[in-house]
């Protein structure tokens, strides 16, 4: 059981959900369709990646279904809210209708927005706990029902197999006992199979083989770099990849809001003042959210435990 934090987990979750935030402002993504592309092929499944890695065997049932129950709670307040957002603003994944049926249908089975994470996260953590209770000592036998299982969601259209199987490889390395960083050899060297990987279009989907070895190697290149950046952010980003439920949740308030002061940023063709501005306050103003519902006693039913926020005194997974 991992009991102490893994610092450069941390910095991964940092850098992807820095990269969430950054191409869900709809101006950067449309300035750059081919980066938002290679982009969408590995953050996602990374954190999916550390999700299953982190994931505990969850012996005690109750606590397992408490996990899931603290993820569904919030997820599904921002899900319904995005849902109404989307039936009554002009945004692009917009809903035609929003009758009972179809809220319910959002929320349970084909979640609309950022919040697909939270819905694929909270049926892998079913699955993953139901393989531990009926599985308990055979690592590849686990593996495959938990595969087969989610496989039939994926057939049923409820789940994505790809983004699935990215949360199992991240548990059987768990279950394997593979040191994270040993598997992911950080090296400079992997930016030459990267960019060649990310020439090619074709390889730019995360269920094909290519999409799999750019996520490999990013990781690979991300946990280089990590050596190399100065203290102060290595701090600030172990701050933010401890906190990013809060981010996932209410950045897209942010991120619509970036709409109405995009026009100042004219004088920027290529769209980065507007970056460097709305990443920041995206970010800061998630974490404030969450800091006033900290502050209002809120968190405990929202978020089920008292400080949402978490610090860096936090030392455990």
């Amino acid at each position: 059981m991992l009991s102490q934090r893994i610092p450069e987990i941390d910095y991964l979750k940092c850098v992807f959900i820095l990269l969430m935030v950054a191409f869900h402002l709809v101006y950067i993504g449309d300035s750059y369709p081919y980066a938002k592309q290679i982009v969408y092929t590995f953050h996602m499944p990374g954190f999916l990646l550390i999700s299953g890695y982190l994931a505990q065997s969850m012996k005690d049932r109750r606590k397992g279904l408490r996990k899931v129950l603290w993820i569904f709670i919030p997820y599904a307040c921002v899900e319904t809210g995005y849902a109404i957002a989307s039936y009554l603003l002009p945004v692009r994944q917009r809903m035609t209708e929003l009758t009972p049926d179809v809220l319910l249908d959002t929320l349970l089975l084909h979640p609309i927005g950022p919040y697909w994470y939270l819905h694929t996260l909270m049926l892998c953590f079913i699955l993953y706990h139901l393989a531990c209770q009926c599985i308990r000592t055979d690592i590849w036998a686990r593996t495959v029902v938990f595969g087969l299982a989610l496989f039939a969601l994926h057939c049923c259209g409820i789940i994505h197999f790809a983004n699935g199987l990215y949360f199992l490889a991240g548990s059987f390395l768990h279950w394997s006992g593979v040191n994270f960083k040993q598997f992911f050899q950080p090296s400079w060297i992997a930016v030459v199979p990267l960019v060649l990987l990310c020439l090619y279009p074709a390889n730019l989907d995360r269920g094909c083989l290519g999409g799999v070895a750019i996520t490999y190697f990013c990781f690979c290149l991300l946990l280089w770099s990590y050596r190399y950046v100065p203290s102060r952010i290595i701090r600030l980003s172990g701050f933010i990849g401890r906190n990013t439920l809060p981010i996932l949740l209410f950045s897209p308030v942010f991120t619509l809001l970036s709409r109405w002061y995009l026009p100042l940023f004219s004088f920027d063709f290529t769209g980065i003042c507007f970056l460097l501005v709305s990443v920041p306050l995206a970010v800061g103003g998630s974490l404030g959210i969450a800091w006033v519902m900290d502050r209002l006693h809120l968190s405990p039913y929202f978020f089920g435990k008292a400080e949402s926020v978490q610090t860096l005194k936090d030392r455990t997974i």
